[in-house]
């Protein structure tokens, strides 16, 4: 009795193994698939599991060739721009003191009209240097994506030559 229920046993514990293992290259491949939004199409009669192996060796292949993993990807972070606004203020202020010393000068102040140029062109300088920050900040986060889609884009284009030598058609 106890051979026969240990027979029965090792024979379930095969049958799902078995199972486990198909189960686990047919998720593989459609999550591939999934993930980078392509489908793929056996364009003569390959079987599912063929599909599968297919699909899993050129995965392979084209991380291997473009260096990116859809499954777990990798992302390109931008550098956090450090803006300078000691500069902006300083410059802002030199400058908005010229322009306000004039104008004191003409309305017969001259040190009241420098110290009002002053603080006027050094909140000037701090909102320009500001602004040029967000700007640069803009211009690091547009280059990260771009490397980012670069490399999605790679892994297509790998996945999908690898696909199409082996026969499937790749949308």
């Amino acid at each position: 009795m106890k051979n026969k229920n240990g027979i029965l046993l090792t024979g379930l514990l095969i049958l799902f193994s078995i199972s486990a293992k198909q189960a686990s290259s047919q998720t593989t491949g459609e999550s591939i698939n999934k993930k980078v939004g392509m489908y793929v199409f056996p364009a003569k009669n390959q079987s599912p599991e063929q599909q599968n192996t297919d699909e899993s060796d050129c995965y392979t292949w084209a991380v291997k060739q473009s260096g990116y993993d859809p499954i777990n990807p990798t992302t390109v972070q931008a550098q956090q721009v450090q803006g300078n606004t000691a500069g902006s203020t300083v410059g802002g202020a030199a400058g908005g003191a010229a322009v306000g010393a004039a104008i004191g000068a003409i309305a017969g102040d001259a040190g009241k009209g420098a110290a009002i140029g002053a603080v006027s062109g050094a909140v000037l300088g701090i909102r320009r240097g500001r602004m040029a920050q967000a700007s640069e900040q803009n211009k690091a986060n547009n280059q990260a994506a771009q490397t980012n889609q670069n490399l999605v884009d790679g892994f297509k284009k790998a996945y999908t030559a690898c696909l199409e030598a082996k026969g499937y058609s790749v949308q």
